[in-house]
This record gives C-alpha cells, sequence and structure tokens, in this order.
C-alpha cells in the first residue's frame, strides 16, 4: 500500500468512528419507555409468551397443559397437521423415506398412502438436480466459508432460471416450493466443496444425487468423498431432518417467511428472507454454539465422569467466567417448552445409538450429564421455578459431527430441513390472508424544527 493511500485508509477509519459515535448517541431509546407503553418487545409479552398475531394449522407447539383452568409445565409435544412428532418418528416402522413423508403431511396436510408416497417420490427424484450451467456459473462463483450466504444467493438467482418467477399462484408456488426443497441440499453441499476448494485448496469433487435414494442418503453420498454411508447414518440424518422440518408460525424465520410473504413478493425473495433469519446466531446457529461450548468444556474438564468438576466448571460459564463469558449454557432452555423438548427426547435416543456404532458413548455420557446438572445450576443461578429442559440444540450439533458432517454445513442442515415447513406457511399465507403484516412502533423521539445549514 501507497503511503497515500495508507494516509487515505487512516482518514476514512477516524470518520467512521466519528459517524459510530453520532449514530450511537442518537439512536439509543430509555428501556424504561418499553415499560411505560406496555411494547411487547420481541413480540413477547411480560412472562415470555410470544403475543398472538396469527392462525395456523401446520403445527402446534406445546409446552404446558391445562389443569382447573391454569396452565401448567408439560411433556413437551410438537404436531405436524395434527400429528405427533413422537408418533410420526415411531410410525416409520423401518421406512427411509421420512422425511419425505413429512414434507407431504406438512404441504398438503395428512399422511400418503404408499401409492401417493410413489407418486410424490417420482416428482421429488425428478427435481433433485442442478443444471452444470447454473452448477458452474453461480455455486461455484464468489464462494465463501458462511454457507448460508451462499444458500441466500443461489436461491435468489433460481428466480432467473424459472419461466414464471413472479406468479403466486398457489399451483405456481407449489411448483417453486417443492424445486427448492428438492434443490437446496445441492445447493448447500455444492458449496461448501465450492469454498473449501477454492478457498482451501482442496480437491473439488461434485457428485450427482441418485434417483431412488432418500434425501437423507443423497447429502451424505453428495458430501462424502467415498459416497458410502451406515444404515444407521442416514436414518439418524432422516430423523434429524424431520425433526427440524416445522415449529410453528411464531419462530424467526417461520414469522419471517409470513411478514415477507404478505407483501405480495415472490416465493425466491421470501424463502432468501426466511434463510437470512436462521443464519442468525440467535436463530440457527445456537447448534454450533453448543459444540464450541463442549469443544471448551472437554478441554477443561480433566474427568468427564467427576459430576463435582462438570459442575463447577457449568459454575463458572454461568458466573461468566469461562467459554464465552456471556453467562449462557447453550442448548439450555426453550421459549415454550418447560418439562422437555420432544425434538431433544427423540433425538437423543438416536444419539445413543449412533454413538454407539462411532465408538463416542463416552462424550455421550458427558452430554447427558451436563444436561442433567445444567438445568438445576441454571435455575438456581437465575432464581427461576420454570424448570430448565435441553432444547434439540443441545445433541444436533453432537449428532452431525458424529456424522461427519462438518460445521459449515450445522445450519445449512437446519434450513434444508426447515424448508417444507416455510413452504407450507408461506402457501397457508397466500391461501388464506389478504392484509400485508404491518405492525406498530410508537414514537418516543421528540419533534424539532427544521434549521437552515447556516444555522447549525
Amino acid at each position: 500500500m501507497t503511503e497515500e493511500k495508507q494516509m487515505d485508509a487512516e482518514n476514512m477509519k477516524e470518520r467512521m468512528e466519528v459517524l459510530e459515535m453520532e449514530l450511537m448517541k442518537s439512536h439509543r431509546i430509555d428501556p424504561n419507555l418499553y415499560i411505560e407503553y406496555d411494547v411487547k418487545r420481541g413480540l413477547r409479552d411480560s412472562a415470555g409468551k410470544g403475543v398472538l398475531t396469527g392462525l395456523t394449522e401446520i403445527s402446534d407447539v406445546c409446552g404446558y397443559k391445562l389443569v382447573n383452568g391454569r396452565q401448567i409445565p408439560a411433556e413437551g409435544k410438537l404436531y405436524y397437521q395434527g400429528i405427533n412428532v413422537h408418533d410420526l418418528v415411531r410410525g416409520l416402522n423401518g421406512r427411509k423415506y421420512g422425511f419425505e413423508e413429512t414434507v407431504y403431511l406438512l404441504m398438503f396436510g395428512r399422511l400418503p398412502n404408499q401409492t401417493e408416497l410413489n407418486m410424490f417420490l417420482e416428482v421429488m427424484f425428478n427435481l433433485q438436480e442442478l443444471s452444470g450451467r447454473f452448477v458452474r456459473d453461480v455455486v461455484m462463483k464468489a464462494s465463501n466459508e458462511n454457507i448460508m450466504n451462499s444458500m441466500q444467493r443461489c436461491v435468489l438467482t433460481l428466480y432467473t432460471y424459472d419461466d414464471n418467477p413472479e406468479d403466486i399462484s398457489p399451483a405456481n408456488v407449489l411448483r417453486q416450493c417443492l424445486e427448492l426443497i428438492c434443490k437446496l441440499p445441492l445447493i448447500s453441499v455444492y458449496s461448501y466443496h465450492a469454498y473449501r476448494h477454492f478457498r482451501k485448496d482442496e480437491t473439488l469433487f461434485i457428485r450427482n444425487p441418485q434417483k431412488g435414494l432418500s434425501l437423507a442418503e443423497n447429502i451424505l453420498v453428495m458430501l462424502r468423498p467415498d459416497g458410502k454411508y451406515t444404515e444407521l447414518e442416514a436414518k439418524v440424518l432422516d430423523i434429524a431432518l424431520i425433526l427440524h422440518a416445522e415449529h410453528g408460525g411464531g419462530n424467526n424465520s417461520t414469522f419471517t417467511t409470513h411478514v415477507v410473504t404478505s407483501s405480495g413478493t415472490d416465493t425466491y425473495s421470501s424463502i432468501a428472507a426466511s434463510i437470512g433469519s436462521l443464519k442468525g446466531p440467535r436463530h440457527g446457529g445456537a447448534n454450533l454454539k453448543v459444540q464450541n461450548m463442549f469443544a471448551d468444556i472437554k478441554e477443561h474438564i480433566q474427568d468427564w465422569t467427576d459430576e463435582e468438576e462438570v459442575k463447577a466448571y457449568l459454575q463458572k460459564i454461568l458466573n461468566k467466567e469461562a467459554f464465552d463469558r456471556t453467562g449462557l449454557i447453550y442448548g439450555m432452555g426453550h421459549a415454550v417448552y418447560t418439562l422437555s423438548d420432544p425434538r431433544e427426547v427423540i433425538l437423543k435416543s438416536f444419539a445413543k445409538k449412533l454413538a454407539e456404532e462411532k465408538g463416542m458413548l463416552e462424550e455421550f455420557a458427558l452430554y447427558e450429564l451436563v444436561e442433567r446438572l445444567a438445568g438445576e445450576q441454571i435455575m438456581v443461578q437465575r432464581q427461576i421455578f420454570k424448570n430448565v429442559c435441553a432444547n434439540v440444540d443441545f445433541y444436533s450439533g453432537f449428532v452431525y459431527s458424529m456424522l461427519g458432517i462438518p460445521e459449515e454445513l450445522f445450519t445449512p442442515i437446519f434450513a434444508i430441513a426447515r424448508m417444507p415447513g416455510w413452504c407450507a406457511h408461506r402457501l397457508e399465507e397466500l391461501i388464506n390472508a389478504s392484509k400485508i403484516i404491518r405492525p406498530a412502533y410508537k414514537y418516543v423521539g421528540t419533534h424539532t424544527e427544521f434549521q437552515p445549514m447556516e444555522e447549525r
């Protein structure tokens, strides 16, 4: 860098610092005003429950039960189109297209019979492809480490490859949604390979999905250099996709789907916005935080079976003395679930089976121990009486690691799973709603007289 350019850079830095100070000074709102005007921050009431903003038939998230007219904590339940997810998983009876059946359920309101499933699978097999031109000109260009960013860019660019992108009739949106559900796994895995090749100088290989394999199987085939996987690996990934497929209309990314859809925009813009929401570490990135936390725990705890040592280190985390010093034990607690998160309960059972196959039962035991101790310590530390249970993120990162899925794909896998939920909600919004979603914000600034430049 020349001396002149270095001086320009330094001057620019100083000017940006001045602007930053002005920004922080002018945009800070007194937190007491939220109480004064009874503003539902984050669209939650004072008890932390979501403010009712819409109606849906797609899924129901239950963390309480009604007893004598009072809502009391209960074992968590999650329903897809009225069907308990626990029953949905248990009812697969070894069938390998569990996620595909779940897609059908979310999109059409009921489970398919065998004939309907066979027809639906043929549709999905035919849509599960990307042209060589798209892979070359879109996926491979401008690769970066954050695959969610690559997925957003690719989804938006699919608009250009659609002969009828602006048509928001249910029939056309259904076609677009099914294409996105089928193509997103390819986009995410290919984007990862492109990043490793162009940024890490690793060998590039692009493997096409195989017709007849489940979506979960094809993710493993496309991701792994040898394309091999065990039956249990594919089963566990299939279950993980089912459990992440949908979680009510109020979660951040699905609410984003409703908000953006209500404006009348196209499918690609709506889904890209949802991906942007899920990309946030407060939403889709939580499982990676859990993994990083456990890496820190393993590094600092000598005996993983020593309850007192584990408990002492968890207390350090809560006291902001360890890990990232936020005082958070990641993967613990949920906005709706109280006694248990049904997704965590199911995934935990499969995580144990996978740990047995991988010879990682010691790590699994550590997760169990932290889960048991952390909930009690959080309740004591924060002096709360509501039970603190582990959520689905607690074991999902561990499962992905055992499956050999790289950390860069943790959140993209979540996006792949959640796509049918977003699509179902987009269709529900288009079919039922006629108004743009527009909540109100209370103005708490002041009105001032305009001053000409020479008087300022």
